[in-house]
């Protein structure tokens, strides 16, 4: 099947992008939230645990019933889901009808960016599949950015954060629809029969449970550490947290100057030099982060962190899209799952350094781990490819 034909990458990465605009766009109108509804930051903050936990939890929904129904037949209804949530979210009278909403939303939002990973897998050539993933991470990150933008542009106009959510439902709806219109243009998706898929063919498949590893490991020692870095550059730097977070979020940047160059460093790179130079790259930020002679020093190293980590993640992704090909939405949806899981931990495991202030242990052990992880994932893709071979 062409990538043309059965996955029209570009609707793919918009999908992507309001999926991940609607995770940050909260970041910014959360004292908007707590002045209209007389609630803490902090219990406001449920809005975006809400949509966060439903997301990562459907997960393990998503995957089978997509390999049940057909990747393209869920995925516009995920996208139409998200429309009526987020307009139902605009239109919410209290706190709780809006958690509500938020929760659902995020169930909605799990059948977007790992089934558009899924339906690549099953379009696209292993051999380009790297590269077209990253065009999918380009919408994805753009999301990021751009969401966190309209929930600050919203946040000082009369119209708000119900105005900034009709505007993520009007974006669902279109990109629904222009999928639809496609799907209906191409021979459809094949559903795959019961038997051995879901969950249980990919965990069976000895690869595949490196892979999970690998990247819940990821999730606990990078994410987690992320979590935390404005609050290291508050305290260590003196900035202010708005600087701080401003300075943190470059670590997109290092992810978008990634997705546009992919295709060049797939070639140069090849994936197994990719993920022990993806490694060793975090390693290196997180070292400097802690060794930071001057706080505008964190900048580039963000940059670089995020650079680094694409260099590994999107790695880990393209060999998601391969671990069982007869479940392949059941693989990529696990894989979002163990990312998450691990994010969670680590968020937790975190904690407690940053409130003892133990800031190496925040950077320096995460960055020996990530070293480890890379490098070792590298040593046994290798392995895998000679034996292959």
């Amino acid at each position: 099947m062409s990538a043309a034909a059965g996955a029209p990458v570009r609707l793919l990465a918009a999908g992507a992008f309001f999926s991940a605009a609607a995770l940050r766009v909260c970041d910014s109108l959360l004292p908007r939230f707590a002045l209209e509804f007389q609630r803490s930051t902090g219990e406001a903050g449920r809005l975006i645990v809400a949509f966060a936990l439903a997301y990562g939890l459907m997960q393990l929904l998503s995957g089978p019933l997509a390999d049940r129904f057909g990747k393209q037949r869920l995925m516009i209804l995920s996208l139409a889901g998200c429309g009526v949530a987020s307009a139902a979210a605009a239109l919410a009278g209290s706190f709780d009808a809006l958690l509500a909403w938020r929760a659902l939303w995020g169930m909605a939002a799990a059948g977007i960016v790992p089934l558009a990973m899924a339906w690549i897998g099953d379009a696209v050539a292993y051999e380009a599949r790297q590269a077209t993933l990253a065009r999918l991470l380009l919408g994805t990150l753009s999301g990021m950015v751009i969401g966190q933008l309209l929930g600050g542009l919203f946040a000082e106009t009369a119209l708000g954060w119900r105005g900034a959510f009709w505007v993520l439902s009007v974006g669902y709806w279109v990109v629904a629809a222009l999928l639809w219109r496609d799907a209906a243009r191409t021979e459809a998706t094949p559903v795959l029969a019961g038997g051995r898929g879901g969950m249980g063919a990919v965990l069976a498949q000895p690869w595949a449970r490196v892979v999970l590893l690998a990247v819940f490991l990821e999730g606990v020692f990078l994410l987690g550490t992320l979590s935390y870095l404005p609050s290291y550059l508050h305290a260590r730097e003196g900035l202010g947290l708005a600087a701080a977070s401003a300075v943190a979020a470059l670590y997109a940047v290092g992810g978008l100057v990634y997705a546009v160059c992919a295709r060049r460093v797939v070639g140069a790179f090849g994936e197994i030099r990719m993920a022990a130079v993806g490694g060793l790259l975090m390693a290196t930020a997180l070292v400097g982060l802690w060794l930071l002679p001057h706080w505008w020093a964190a900048a580039p190293l963000s940059v670089l962190l995020g650079f680094g980590t694409y260099l590994y993640h999107n790695t880990l992704q393209t060999h998601a899209t391969q671990m069982a090909p007869q479940a392949r939405g059941s693989a990529v949806s696990l894989f979002s799952f163990s990312l998450f899981a691990g994010q969670s931990i680590g968020v937790v495991a975190y904690g407690g350094t940053v409130d003892m202030q133990a800031y190496a242990a925040l950077l320096l052990l995460p960055a020996a781990a990530l070293a480890i992880v890379g490098v070792g994932f590298a040593a046994l893709l290798r392995r895998r490819v000679s034996v292959a071979v």
